[in-house]
């Protein structure tokens, strides 16, 4: 009885601290990138949108990469590229597709609470949860960064959009590389296997040749493209180091 009891015990106790773990992960990517909302606050007035059009897109299309893909074409084009804009954006979001089929176990629950999930799978939410260890703390660590990311995103773009002129140049206090930050301190844990490292690698040097050359969203499908296939041929073995020195 008292073994079982103290089994059960740590069994709880590690559950917490799982979920301590997560909200701490989803609470400080949420800060780097909501911080990152002013940027875009601020180039949507600059690009043409009034305040209230750039609150409207980061309530209703809520996914950084689309929105700057979406304001910097009209930026460039005007209101008359705004086909080519929509375009350009929806190329981005398809991505969260492919986290929304993988996040879809993870969610579980009813179906209400998939719905809801639609909304918040986005880049950070997904990889703060599948960055945790166990079902309830990767749960967890979707919602608490997909909610506070939500809640955080709308309130820095309306700042950066009513003090854009105040701003000057938002692109020079370098707020994106807070949210890059952020997210190679979820990844970098992960790296732990030669096959992790080198599809790491492969994607970003393939993400990196084609943006220069190609439309926004065609160099994040085309990493995710070489990501799973050197997955999925496995060519380089994925014992992590720690187990292989076991």
């Amino acid at each position: 009885m008292v073994t079982v009891c103290s089994s059960e015990r740590t069994v709880v106790e590690v559950t917490s601290a799982a979920e301590r773990r997560a909200w701490r992960d989803g609470v400080a990517v949420a800060v780097a990138t909501s911080a990152y909302g002013v940027s875009f606050g601020a180039l949507a007035v600059t690009a043409g949108l009034d305040v209230w059009q750039a609150c409207a897109l980061s309530l209703l299309m809520f996914t950084g990469g689309s929105q700057f893909a979406f304001i910097g074409v009209i930026a460039s084009g005007g209101l008359a590229a705004a086909p080519t804009a929509i375009a350009s954006a929806v190329l981005l979001g398809v991505r969260n597709t492919a986290y929304a089929v993988r996040m879809n176990p993870v969610i579980g629950l009813s179906w209400w609470h998939r719905i809801a999930a639609a909304h918040f799978t986005i880049d950070e939410s997904t990889a703060v949860s599948l960055a945790q260890e166990g079902p309830r703390a990767r749960r967890t660590g979707f919602w608490v960064t997909g909610i506070a990311i939500f809640i955080g995103w709308n309130v820095t773009t309306l700042a950066g959009a009513l003090l854009g002129d105040v701003l000057g140049d938002v692109r020079a206090y370098g707020l994106d590389a807070a949210a890059a930050a952020a997210f190679l301190a979820l990844l970098w844990p992960r790296l732990r296997s030669r096959q992790a490292v080198a599809t790491g690698v492969a994607s970003a040097v393939v993400a990196a040749t084609a943006t220069p050359w190609l439309v926004p969203g065609i160099p994040v499908l085309l990493a995710a493209v070489v990501a799973i296939l050197v997955g999925w041929f496995n060519w380089w073995g994925a014992t992590p180091r720690r187990e292989a020195r076991a």
